[in-house]
């Protein structure tokens, strides 16, 4: 982990929905990041303002094509926001960011742990989730792995063409859907918000002794981790990462 701010340039950038850009980022001297760890990124206006919003690192470090000093970010826009409107829509390739990290030791899955691990993701909390999962295809780990993801709608939905080919790998990643506004033709189950009773039926049994990693906004996150408490599950091993500071900021 480094605490000091260095200078990474936009390698390359596409959109991952209407209001969500994935954005390459290389840091000369970069050795790498743990699946699951964000970076701080600060802005400065010509007037000498400065804004740090800090974001959850998307990409599984040395894998899907990227060289060990880089690493991807998605990040989703808010209206009122004073550093996402940016990112998503005003970065390019080639101009540079004071970046520092990547930072956290926690929220993380390293190829060595070999138990099941249940996945869940608020939308944009998908996003440190999918390293999650880029980590365990690179690695071809044997660990179970499960995402169970809650998005408005199929075209909220992020990385979904790689989801569906990440449940193909030699290590494959089973992934269910909740859509809380509306759900795609023919889908099975109507438009709406998570429940304990559709969480029990959707994630991994206490009996399998799961470790979990769910983020999201705090509501979400506090909601759906008090009813894997009541449903039997560990509270130590459920690891939990919110919105407002990591991952969705700005």
């Amino acid at each position: 982990m480094s605490t000091a701010w260095r200078v990474a340039e936009v390698v390359a950038a596409h959109e991952e929905t209407a209001t969500a850009r994935t954005i390459r980022l290389r840091i000369p001297g970069l050795a790498g990041h743990l699946a699951g760890q964000h970076v701080d990124v600060r802005l400065t206006a010509p007037d000498g303002y400065q804004a740090v919003r800090s974001y959850s690192i998307a990409s599984a470090s040395g894998a899907g094509g990227l060289a060990p000093d880089e690493f991807e970010l998605t990040v989703e826009e808010l209206p009122d926001g004073e550093v996402s409107p940016y990112l998503v829509h005003g970065l390019a390739v080639g101009d540079q960011l004071e970046v520092r990290g990547p930072v956290g030791g926690w929220f993380v899955w390293r190829a060595g742990d070999d138990g099941p691990v249940q996945l869940i993701a608020g939308g944009s909390g998908v996003v440190p989730l999918m390293s999650m999962a880029r980590a365990h295809a690179a690695a071809a780990s044997a660990a179970p792995f499960r995402l169970l993801y809650s998005a408005r709608t199929p075209m909220s939905v992020y990385y979904r063409d790689e989801l569906m080919a990440l449940g193909e790998e030699t290590a494959p990643l089973h992934v269910d859907y909740v859509y809380t506004r509306e759900a795609p033709a023919g889908w099975p189950v109507a438009a709406g918000r998570l429940t304990a009773e559709g969480l029990g039926a959707l994630v991994l049994p206490a009996a399998d002794a799961p470790r979990f990693y769910l983020c999201g906004s705090t509501p979400f996150v506090e909601a759906v981790s008090g009813w894997l408490v009541d449903a039997g599950h560990d509270p130590d091993r459920i690891r939990t990462e919110r919105y407002g500071g990591i991952g969705g900021a700005a």
